[in-house]
């Protein structure tokens, strides 16, 4: 199993199991959840509705990618722990990551 904790917009934790090779980005993750996410461009890494920061963990994460990275570097909040959830896989490297959504409601 993945464990990986997600922090709302209010503050509230929560711990999420998820079976290995479930094939999901972190943004299905999140929505299938029912966090409010609007992935507006649906996962293209276009519209950063689905900003998350890295509150603790996630070392094993793979690095950002230029298209990442420029959509990142338009939002006025992002930081150097921002990521777009649509370009994280659900896999071992999100594994005991706390993140939380940063993203528009």
């Amino acid at each position: 199993m993945i464990r990986v904790t997600i922090e709302d917009r209010n503050g509230e934790r929560q711990a999420l199991e998820i079976p290995e090779g479930i094939s999901l980005s972190l943004m299905e993750l999140l929505k299938a959840s029912e966090y409010h996410v609007l992935a507006t461009c649906g996962g293209m890494a276009l519209c950063a509705t689905c900003h998350v920061e890295v509150l603790e963990g996630g070392q094993a994460l793979p690095p950002v990618s230029d298209a990442e990275l420029d959509i990142l570097d338009t939002l006025p909040d992002a930081s150097s722990k921002s990521r777009l959830a649509c370009q994280l896989r659900v896999d071992e490297s999100l594994n005991n990551t706390i993140f939380k959504i940063r993203g528009e409601e």
